[in-house]
């Protein structure tokens, strides 16, 4: 495609005047205009080919090219969020302002109430604590009614947890139309275990593909394994290689599998490796470290 292609309609071959106006292919290719919808309808079959492949190529882009971080950083302390495991999250999401707080700027706030005698609140946004969970449903869907993704992702997990599977999907369908990564994830691991759908594979792999673009580990590393599932090595290793170096242990795992049956490099472990030690590193603070001794010694009780 040259500059020339796009200064003239791809179907009558009429150039952009004053009074002629083009406008790009629907199919989102960047490769032609046209100067109408009729001309896009007669020239549609013989662009169609070229028109996907073009998409092809720019969906790999934007899916293999690395966040700056994770999906998320604490608005307090503005560190990365450690990465969740299946014991604990290692943060807190606040139902008031739906900022979700690492346990070090979390517990340092609740341990300077206690010693100075005041009623807890938000160590973000400085609402005081919601007294039930009534209470803090409440404030969810307040903010659910400003359109707010994170708290429609919440009332999502909250529903799902309760088996209520319709109205997770739901909440996930609406915050993953404003582009909230996790709630792609959670879309994706309905459409996996057919949980309030049907099972469909192409919705799965559609719904991780969008949450490893905006930054999932856990999505990232889910493609990773289908692409290995399906043999295809060399994509599952570039997912396993981004996974790594934002911090997920499991896709470094993963990726020195493949190194042990030849199908990534030394060097590829060998960076990855690094990349995922400074990742973890760069999620670590001295306040976090003593928010884990608390908790663990008893003198801090919380509900995950």
């Amino acid at each position: 495609m040259t500059a020339d292609d796009m200064m003239c309609c791809a179907s009558c071959g009429i150039a952009a005047i004053d009074d002629i106006k083009l406008k790009k292919c629907d199919g989102g290719c960047d490769l032609v205009k046209y100067c109408s919808d009729e001309c896009q309808e007669k020239h549609r079959e013989q662009h169609e080919g070229a028109c996907k492949k073009r998409l092809a190529v720019l969906r790999d882009r934007d899916l293999f090219t690395q966040p700056d971080s994770c999906y998320d950083d604490c608005p307090i302390c503005c560190l990365p969020l450690p990465i969740a495991t299946s014991n604990s999250t290692k943060s807190s999401l606040m139902p008031c302002c739906s900022k979700r707080i690492c346990d070090g700027c979390d517990i340092a706030n609740i341990q300077r109430e206690r010693e100075a005698g005041l009623d807890p609140r938000c160590a973000f946004c400085r609402e005081p604590v919601a007294r039930s969970k009534e209470e803090g449903d409440k404030r969810v869907m307040k903010r659910i009614k400003k359109k707010c993704p994170v708290a429609m992702c919440n009332m999502g997990k909250k529903h799902y947890y309760q088996r209520d599977y319709g109205t997770a999907l739901e909440y996930f369908t609406k915050a993953a139309s404003l582009g909230h990564a996790e709630s792609h994830y959670n879309l994706s691991c309905l459409y996996r275990k057919g949980e309030g759908v049907e099972k469909d594979a192409q919705k799965t792999v559609f719904h991780l593909e969008e949450a490893a673009i905006g930054g999932h580990p856990w999505a990232r590393h889910n493609l990773g394994n289908v692409e290995a599932d399906n043999g295809r090595f060399e994509r599952a290793k570039r997912h396993f290689i981004i996974a790594a170096n934002l911090g997920d242990h499991d896709s470094l795992k993963e990726l020195k599998k493949l190194y042990a049956d030849g199908h990534a490099s030394k060097e590829d472990y060998a960076g990855a490796l690094r990349a995922y030690q400074a990742a973890v590193d760069a999620t670590k603070s001295s306040g976090r470290e003593r928010a884990e001794e608390a908790v663990k010694n008893g003198e801090i009780i919380r509900c995950f």
